[in-house]
């Protein structure tokens, strides 16, 4: 496994479909701002070796084996679900523009197949489960029934917004790592606002590497899920008041969580490879939800991806204990849970929604100040 940062793409090259083609004239089709953050993520290459949406034979073979049709690994269908009729007219058009939610061209489809797919087989697939009350699955059932593919070009960023501005493409971490001197950099993948459990697995994690990547996922989430907006600014305040210097870097991922537990572990890895990461945190139940994974899956599913260039770590879960008067983990600290500080993330949410903030042990107080000064600090 490579230990230099600069550690090869996945598939060996960096993708870049961003490529200046005209769209005038052109068949055009509105898309989610998911599906537009996709699209983004295909031309940067943080979804390399992918240039545009899965064909028929990778969707199968991702779905079925985790893999890409030439057997490299990809456990994430990328996929652009449309209607019947769109998907007869985008194949007839051949070419066609696809427009944001606020009706910007941002890209256009080199239109390669249209075909329809089994959503239950789908969701057992990637998800393996077909309950409706995964949240992943209640996506893939409400999904079109076509599925189009093709290489795409990348022809106008949307607007900036606030949210965007800690957006980076591997072009620039790769930069930014290089810059900073760091040969060996441990990903850290993030929903949710620093625990300061979470911080001192970061900082555990850059006690024997150079730097630590700190990469939320700003998207689409579920009910209950912190805003985006929290979670950055959470991040940007514990970064600048707890850090020292050039040892952090913080940039945001957009992209939809799946949830897809073990499977989207892979995808979590493959991405931050991309960026330019030789290591990545993968925790309990990692991308997990509910019941619905073993929680020690995701650390599992490693053993049948061998080949990855990026090295999983694991950590058991951090807390502080008010006998050892440290952070510490299940492996280290001999005490009963009594004297353990831990928080559930139902047990967090009450807090806050009451008000009140939870312990200096489990959130640094500015964080705390943070979420508790938000109007609405939760996904309705």
């Amino acid at each position: 496994m490579s230990e230099n940062s600069s550690i090869k793409p996945h598939g060996g090259v960096l993708v870049n479909r961003i490529i200046k083609t005209d769209p005038s004239g052109l068949f055009s089709i509105t898309i989610s701002e998911d599906v537009a953050n996709d699209v983004e993520n295909i031309a940067d290459g943080i979804f390399s070796p992918l240039e545009g949406f899965l064909g028929k034979a990778d969707f199968e073979s991702v779905v079925s084996r985790g893999r890409l049709s030439n057997d490299l690994a990809w456990t994430i269908p990328i996929v652009l679900d449309v209607d019947e009729e769109t998907a007869t007219k985008m194949k007839e058009a051949k070419d066609v523009l696809l427009k944001n939610p606020d009706d910007v061209g941002v890209a256009v489809l080199h239109v390669d197949e249209t075909f329809t797919f089994d959503k239950e087989k789908a969701a057992q697939g990637v998800y393996g489960t077909t309950d409706s009350s995964h949240p992943g699955v209640a996506y893939t059932m409400s999904m079109k029934d076509f599925l189009v593919s093709g290489k795409i070009d990348y022809i106008q960023r949307p607007n900036d917004t606030e949210i965007r501005k800690n957006r980076l493409t591997p072009l620039q971490t790769r930069e930014a790592f290089a810059k900073a001197g760091w040969n060996t950099i441990c990903a850290f993948q993030t929903r949710n606002p620093p625990h300061v459990a979470h911080e001192m697995l970061q900082k555990t994690s850059i006690t024997t590497r150079d730097g630590v990547f700190v990469n939320p996922v700003i998207g689409k989430k579920k009910s209950g899920d912190f805003v985006d907006e929290v979670i950055v600014k959470c991040y940007e305040t514990m970064i600048k008041l707890y850090y020292p210097e050039n040892r952090c870097q913080l940039g945001t991922l957009h992209t939809q969580m799946k949830y897809a537990g073990p499977k989207e572990a892979i995808h979590h890895a493959i991405m931050r490879q991309n960026y330019g990461c030789t290591h990545i945190i993968i925790g309990r139940d990692h991308a997990g939800v509910g019941k619905f994974y073993d929680p020690m899956a995701a650390q599992k599913i490693f053993d049948d991806y061998p080949e990855l260039d990026i090295s999983p770590v694991f950590f058991p879960p951090f807390f502080y204990c008010r006998k050892c008067l440290t952070y510490t983990t299940p492996k280290a600290c001999p005490h009963d849970n009594d004297v353990k500080e831990q928080i559930s993330g139902t047990a967090l949410r009450e807090m806050i929604q009451n008000g009140q903030a939870p312990s200096e042990f489990i959130l640094r107080p500015e964080v705390a100040q943070v979420i508790l000064d938000h109007p609405k600090p939760f996904v309705d």
